[in-house]
């Protein structure tokens, strides 16, 4: 690499920091320290798609859900959860990568604490602000809440099929008891199918979801 395209690539990092400082400073975050205490009644996403889905939703404690599907989740959508403050520099680097190599964005390197702060508050829409937004919103929550909180939340918002949200929605809808009983195979499967629970929830028996669940399950 030369030493111009180093200088522009400095020029390019400086700049953008500065930029998101900018939005930071404009940008009303959502008061969120009320979750350390209180149960969401409604999110973003709920409210979005209530007029066309009946709302399944029904809250359990992080106690109530089976450590099965909390592993799992984990696992598939977030490995390093437990690690960082919000904000994976591995996975969006990993991300990157694979979105170069499939010339599509298809691949996002959202933390848990990032898809909990859109589905609680924003859209699925991949414009770069609203991402921008996610970003401090997810910040935010790192600093306010533990992360066992931040994951009951998600756990218990997150959407997983039309009009479902929440684990205990999801496995009564899938499997006809409560979160707390799920075994490895159907906890495997609920976490196979966050990425597209609307697509999933019609198409189960998929060669690439069956590879999804096999490889979630063989981790747990």
């Amino acid at each position: 690499m030369s030493k111009k395209t180093k200088v522009l690539m400095l020029m390019f990092v400086g700049i953008g920091f500065v930029w998101m400082l900018m939005v930071y400073n404009f940008i009303a975050l959502p008061f969120t320290f009320q979750l350390r205490y209180f149960k969401p009644y409604r999110t973003a996403f709920m409210d979005r798609y209530q007029a066309d889905d009946p709302i399944q939703y029904k809250w359990v404690d992080l106690k109530k859900i089976s450590p099965n599907l909390r592993n799992a989740v984990v696992f598939s959508e977030d490995g390093n959860f437990f690690e960082h403050n919000g904000f994976d520099t591995e996975a969006i680097k990993n991300a990157i990568k694979e979105n170069w190599k499939r010339k599509r964005f298809a691949f996002g390197g959202s933390t848990i604490s990032q898809q909990l702060a859109k589905n609680l508050y924003l859209s699925a829409s991949k414009n770069p602000l609203r991402k921008i937004r996610e970003f401090f919103i997810a910040l935010k929550l790192e600093r306010e809440l533990s992360k066992d909180r931040i994951l009951e939340l998600y756990l218990n918002v997150v959407e997983w099929g039309k009009g479902i949200y929440g684990a205990e929605a999801a496995s009564r809808h899938y499997f006809g008891e409560p979160a707390a009983y799920l075994n490895k195979e159907q906890a495997a499967f609920l976490a196979a199918i966050l990425p597209k629970p609307r697509f999933y929830d019609k198409h189960r028996n998929g060669t690439y979801l069956g590879n999804r669940v096999d490889s979630i399950g063989s981790k747990l």
